[in-house]
């Protein structure tokens, strides 16, 4: 299957995304988690996506479309894939429509996580991450086993700059601008559905194997 992930910062998106691609054997391949990784290694691209991610605000489309189409490139006998935070604009919408298209592929589904902005602002307030080997954790739904140490390499554990309580307001204005549009994109294109972002891990996970079912047992 190909499948995006989108929906507001706070969503669930990467979470789900880990957990299915690793039981339906999938390649997930997150924006967020790959720009982090070039800015932890000091690349050029990291640099210039730097400011622009602590500020709340988006990476330029053709940066983006440049770096995700690829990796996607390096994925051709790959069993589909999950898309985690990419596209996040009509324009990265319309690059990867003609990516796909030129190699005669389409997206199955775009699954859309509708959440509230109380549970946004929940979750944002309580994310963790380790800025050694990347893995996130959050205070109340996955606390690490040592407060404020990372489970994989005992790093100390940092809030990302983006989910500052100052930061979040400016980046639910930029998500309701630029990527809210997709909505109606994925609409008209026939692959839209929506799952329940406000639903804790264990009840959208059962959601989401719902549609994975369906969609194998239709031949996908």
């Amino acid at each position: 299957m190909r499948l995006i992930f989108f929906g507001p910062p706070g969503a669930g998106k990467g979470t789900h995304a880990r957990i299915l691609a690793e039981k339906w054997k999938i390649p997930q391949l997150a924006t967020g988690d790959i720009l982090r990784r070039h800015i932890r290694e000091g690349t050029e691209l990291g640099q210039r996506a730097k400011a622009l991610i602590e500020r709340g605000e988006l990476v330029p489309d053709s940066l983006v479309n440049e770096l995700m189409t690829g990796q996607l490139a390096q994925l051709e006998a790959a069993n589909g894939f999950i898309l985690d935070g990419y596209p996040r604009t009509i324009g990265q919408a319309e690059a990867l429509e003609n990516f796909l298209k030129s190699r005669n592929q389409k997206l199955d589904k775009a699954l859309y996580f509708k959440t509230s902005t109380d549970v946004i602002i929940d979750r944002l307030s309580g994310r963790w991450s380790c800025p050694q080997c990347g893995a996130n954790y959050h205070a109340r739904n996955i606390p690490p086993k040592v407060a404020g140490k990372c489970d994989r390499c005992a790093s100390d554990l940092t809030q990302r700059a983006d989910d500052r309580p100052e930061t979040v307001k400016h980046r639910l204005e930029v998500y309701e601008k630029e990527t809210a549009p997709l909505l109606e994109f994925y609409k008209k294109c026939g692959v839209l559905e929506e799952v329940p972002g406000d639903y804790d891990v264990p009840q959208l996970q059962a959601e989401l194997v719902k549609v994975f079912e369906r969609h194998r047992k239709a031949g996908r």
